[in-house]
């Protein structure tokens, strides 16, 4: 993607910044990074801890390829951090479904100049109490089929060691690893032409999904359940700091015990 002036001096500022206290805070080791298509894509990572954007934004960028994020819309109306994210074209997402759709029609514009946009298909951080890929949404995959883009899986390990999901604080001794593994690009053939209705969307969601977690086991030598996490099955809400709220359940003399 062609960057502007202003967006590529932020990068470099951002890199400047972020690149040394990364490497400082964690060893890295990535492969299959030649793997990355020449040209637009989607990266579709697991999501397991808040600094794991930094971790794949890191990789992405020392490939020369600039990562443009869908980030929560209210990220945006953060002093500061909202700068930077308009500054380095990232896109808003909105839970309305005329605001997703319109993240979507820039996350299309951006892949068709070349660039690379990165899409979390859980939508937030996994909810497994193992941190396995959960249940995901359908933009990328909605995404992809509609632009005929590739989606490459992306799975990483180590991060949540540093910074674990819902923490407060680093951990950065003794010194931790991060590994990132880019696989093929998700094979999503046997959907073109179809309808884009719920039940293609979602095999391929799946299809995804299967391919970000299967990059996973390989990394963790572990085997993920049988059953992929679903948070409305388990009575989660899909988004937000769901440990916290659950403790404050717990909390004595909490409202909720009150009543």
């Amino acid at each position: 993607m062609k960057e502007s002036a202003k967006s590529r001096a932020t990068f470099v500022f951002i890199a400047g910044v972020v690149r040394p206290l990364l490497t400082l805070m964690m060893g890295k080791k990535w492969e299959g990074i030649e793997k990355l298509p020449a040209g637009g894509f989607i990266a579709a990572p697991n999501h397991c801890t808040e600094i794991d954007p930094l971790v794949v934004g890191h990789m992405l960028y020392n490939q020369k390829r600039a990562p443009h994020f869908l980030a929560k819309a209210a990220l945006f109306n953060v002093p500061g951090l909202g700068w930077l994210l308009r500054a380095t074209k990232q896109v808003p997402v909105e839970r309305s479904t005329a605001g997703a759709n319109r993240s979507l029609q820039v996350a299309q514009e951006i892949v068709a100049e070349g660039g690379a946009i990165i899409i979390y298909p859980e939508g937030t951080l996994t909810r497994d109490p193992d941190l396995w890929p959960m249940k995901g949404h359908t933009g990328a995959a909605r995404l992809a089929l509609e632009g005929g883009i590739p989606v490459v899986p992306i799975a990483h390990w180590g991060a949540h060691e540093v910074f674990p999901r819902y923490g407060k604080r680093f951990h950065v001794f003794p010194r931790k690893q991060s590994r990132v593994v880019v696989g093929d690009p998700v094979d999503l053939s046997a959907f073109s032409g179809r309808p884009l209705d719920k039940a293609t969307l979602s095999a391929a969601t799946d299809a995804i999904m299967d391919a970000i977690t299967g990059l996973l086991a390989g990394i963790r030598g572990e085997e993920p359940p049988a059953e992929r996490w679903d948070p409305t099955r388990q009575q989660q809400a899909k988004h937000g700091r769901f440990v916290e709220r659950e403790q404050q359940k717990q909390q004595p003399g909490n409202g909720a015990d009150a009543q």
